[in-house]
């Protein structure tokens, strides 16, 4: 049985984090996403302006809860959350643009929630998949990357037996393991570490749940994690 385990070095970190986790069987992610997916991603990128009110980027909400966050931990010089990187690109005015219908979806409710989230292929992970302290070394190549960029002692990471998967909690995901055309069992996942805003991580994990199903067929299974329920079978 394969399982997702969030381990005992993260919540001593980080006791109050909720993460909602999708499990996608069975979808269809070939092709280039429908006119309605990508008018989708394009409403969210105009309407997450609303998290940027703050004249000062860095203290907006939404980006400063994860600056704190990553100040706990080890991190890559200049390493930030997914969510500041694409509120970086709203400011400056570059859409996050198209990928691939899965990822698309994925990046419409990070827009729309204002919450990092991710996705991984299920059947590319070597044992376990954990998010945990690393070690240092753990083997990782970032996507859009050729040389190796492996993990750092004492870094949050999702890791797995053969490396890491996504480096610096949500930082930039590898390619070893990254959602293709091909894919067809999704680990998807949205991440709050903001104990004020679990409501709406149930509401953003159930509508990316429900929009994988309604654009890429198969099934859903959605599961919201804490340090009382930190394990989730992936079978």
């Amino acid at each position: 049985m394969t399982k997702f385990i969030i381990e005992k070095d993260f919540w001593e970190l980080f006791p109050d984090t909720q993460i909602g986790i999708v499990l996608a069987k069975g979808i269809d992610n070939t092709g280039e996403s429908s006119t309605e997916v990508k008018d989708m991603l394009a409403k969210a990128n105009q309407e997450s302006g609303k998290f940027l009110q703050e004249p000062v980027f860095s203290e907006n909400p939404v980006v400063s809860v994860w600056r704190q966050a990553y100040r706990k931990f080890k991190t890559k010089k200049g390493a930030r959350s997914s969510i500041e990187n694409l509120m970086k690109r709203v400011e400056k005015g570059k859409e996050v643009g198209s990928i691939n219908p899965l990822v698309d979806i994925y990046n419409t409710m990070s827009l729309t929630y204002g919450l990092p989230a991710g996705g991984e292929d299920i059947d590319s992970f070597a044992g376990n998949l954990r998010l945990t302290q690393a070690q240092g070394g753990e083997k990782f190549i970032a996507l859009g990357d050729e040389e190796p960029d492996n993990a750092l002692a004492g870094e949050i990471a999702y890791l797995d037996d053969e490396g890491a998967v996504c480096r610096c909690w949500n930082w930039r995901d590898g390619q070893r393991t990254m959602l293709t055309e091909n894919t067809k069992n999704a680990f998807l996942i949205i991440e709050c570490v903001d104990a004020s805003r679990t409501d709406e991580l149930r509401q953003a994990i159930e509508k990316l749940a429900e929009l994988t199903v309604a654009h890429l067929g198969g099934r859903a299974e959605v599961a919201i994690m804490t340090k009382e329920n930190p394990e989730l079978s992936l079978d």
